[in-house]
């Protein structure tokens, strides 16, 4: 049990140095290793390195009670509805303490098409005729505007009283339109490295379920918007953002050799 408990704050830790955001964390996923990429800090932008040909996720977890919205781009574009991407179009909702890793360009609600870190002539972006911006994952977050509370206190009087108040009794707040969001289910300028940057491409087809859901944003603009830049570890060490390649640990001749080969007594002996 205490093995488990600690696996558990390591992971919990690995999570939160890894992540980007307050109103709801940010990560970038390797789908292929499983691994969550090492998030980089340099010049107040976040960085992560990614591996050419490797497939990737971009995993938010709403960290607040209530539903939030997340507008979520990739080189510029909007992971739903491929339009250059803008604050007020749709997005991913997400219900309090609720994740969703969003592994592609939407296709429709049963199915993406695979995030994977490719050259930048190759990236959906660029093959769009929308180079200038690739190498950005953006999530852009709404808090929801909430029903107004409606005080009732029942009539002292039954008879006209009552229906005097029925009559004067406010009208109900109209229903907000639709806005057509998806609801998961469940600084300074740098001299950038000769070699060729790291887009994202439009891979392969996937099954991913979703449904449509309303949401009314509590403001025009978000209430917290997350960046993460990516591009391969050569241009991040180039660019001075990485001091060398991080630190692997050091490998053990004998991994199991701390380990018991027979079964321990139970606390308090046999």
């Amino acid at each position: 049990m205490k093995r488990i408990c600690l696996g558990l704050l390591m992971l919990c830790f690995s999570l939160n140095a890894w992540s980007v955001g307050s109103l709801a964390s940010v990560e970038v996923l390797n789908r292929d290793s499983g691994e969550t990429l090492p998030v980089y800090r340099h010049h107040g932008e976040y960085w992560v390195a990614g591996t050419p040909g490797a497939r990737y996720a971009v995993m938010v977890r709403n960290l607040r009670g209530e539903r939030v919205l997340a507008v979520t781009s990739v080189d510029g574009v909007n992971v739903i509805s491929g339009e250059t991407a803008a604050w007020n179009q749709t997005g991913y909702v997400f219900n309090g303490g609720e994740s969703y890793a969003i592994n592609g360009w939407r296709k429709s609600n049963q199915e993406v098409a695979d995030f994977n870190f490719t050259a930048l002539p190759d990236s959906y972006a660029a093959r769009t005729g929308r180079p200038a911006n690739v190498g950005i994952i953006g999530v852009a977050l709404f808090l929801e505007r909430q029903p107004p509370v409606v005080h009732y206190a029942p009539p002292r009087y039954l008879g006209e009283d009552s229906a005097a108040a029925a009559r004067s009794a406010p009208a109900p707040a109209p229903e907000p339109a639709p806005l057509n969001d998806v609801a998961a289910i469940g600084a300074g300028a740098m001299r950038r490295p000769s070699t060729e940057s790291l887009g994202t491409g439009h891979g392969a087809r996937e099954s991913s379920y979703v449904s449509n859901t309303q949401f009314e944003r509590l403001t025009e603009t978000p209430n917290e918007v997350i960046r993460i830049r990516y591009d391969r570890m050569e241009n991040l060490v180039a660019m001075g953002i990485v001091r060398g390649r991080p630190t692997l640990p050091e490998p053990n001749a004998f991994p199991e050799s701390a380990v018991s080969r027979y079964v321990p007594d139970p606390p308090g002996g046999i």
